[in-house]
């Protein structure tokens, strides 16, 4: 008897790719880069899993292509906006994700952006290694204190809450804007408090944007929030690149609306926007938010763990779209 056929969209850590190797005919693509959408038709075909990334978009079409035996789509993220959720929820097949592992290394790199770019740590490492350094100076790259600054959170969830977490140890005042409220209990535990979205902006040191993309949050910062922040303020992304109109924070860096930002996520990803690249007030990131040794190998084991349950017939632990279960 032939073994079930996963298809596995670009290299992950073996940990995972091992897991599926003990059960299936697994075939990890060997383009460097996201797969093309032609090439994706084709390896799709006949298979029963496919594992996929954030950047690949996995729609009717490439489901039509892979054929009727297709029970799984296992994503190898939290976010699965990618996905025809709709689409595949028609057809029967189970759509997976990978959350909870990434919080808090997503924290840590938006953390890490929020402190490069209000003490200007990118500037600097370029500043001395072209030769400029000639001593301390006292007026050498001011940059901001993070200690007793207003953070300003918007969604709060896991990673948002976290980043919460990690303001208790700088004594900032926390501000937060989400779909809903949080539980007392949890504001209590993380000082924070609910704040509207303009509110938020015109209060915080810093934003940081930590929301699923959706119709409602596309452009959720454009240049009418933009303006509503403190000329002193940084913004920062680690969520998805179109929660930010990027022509209008270029805007508003070039014409210091806002002070800087640090972004690790971009509008029409890979591509960025040239005028970012000029800028000295805002530090880059190639989308690093869960790219930790520990963090990508855990994500890796649970989309292959979601894989191997579902084709085996038993509910994957991660599943998104439960209603597709009424159809078995």
């Amino acid at each position: 008897m032939s073994k079930p056929k996963i298809f596995v969209t670009r290299k992950i850590p073996e940990e995972g790719l091992k897991m599926l190797y003990e059960y299936f005919d697994v075939q990890v693509s060997e383009y460097d880069g996201v797969i093309p959408k032609e090439m994706l038709l084709k390896k799709v075909k006949g298979i029963d899993g496919l594992l996929c990334l954030l950047t690949d978009t996995i729609d009717g079409e490439v489901m039509e292509s892979a054929g009727s035996q297709l029970k799984i789509i296992a994503n190898y993220a939290v976010g699965y906006n990618n996905i025809d959720i709709d689409e595949a929820t028609k057809r029967g097949i189970m759509v997976t994700n990978t959350p909870g592992v990434l919080t808090e290394t997503t924290a840590d790199l938006a953390w890490a952006l929020m402190m490069a770019i209000a003490r200007r740590i990118v500037e600097g490492d370029r500043f001395v290694r072209t030769g400029q350094f000639r001593g301390w100076e006292p007026m050498l790259l001011l940059g901001t204190d993070l200690y007793g600054a207003t953070l300003g959170i918007i969604g709060f969830g896991r990673i948002g809450q976290a980043m919460a977490r990690r303001a208790l140890g700088f004594d900032m005042k926390v501000l937060y804007y989400s779909r809903s409220k949080a539980d007392d209990q949890i504001e209590r535990q993380l000082r924070a408090t609910y704040a509207d979205l303009e509110t938020l902006l015109r209060n915080s040191d810093f934003v940081s944007l930590h929301v699923p993309l959706t119709k409602q949050t596309r452009h959720l910062i454009g240049e009418d929030q933009l303006k509503l922040m403190k000329k002193e303020s940084y913004l920062i992304n680690t969520s998805r690149g179109p929660v930010v109109d990027e022509k209008a924070l270029v805007r508003a860096l070039k014409e210091k609306w806002i002070r800087g930002a640090g972004l690790d996520v971009f509008e029409n990803e890979p591509e960025i926007e040239p005028e970012l690249l000029k800028l000295d007030n805002v530090v880059l990131a190639p989308h690093l938010g869960s790219a930790s040794f520990t963090t990508r190998t855990k994500m890796a084991k649970m989309a292959a763990e979601n894989i191997i349950k579902a084709l085996r017939g038993e509910i994957p632990p991660n599943i998104v779209n439960t209603q597709v279960l009424k159809k078995r």
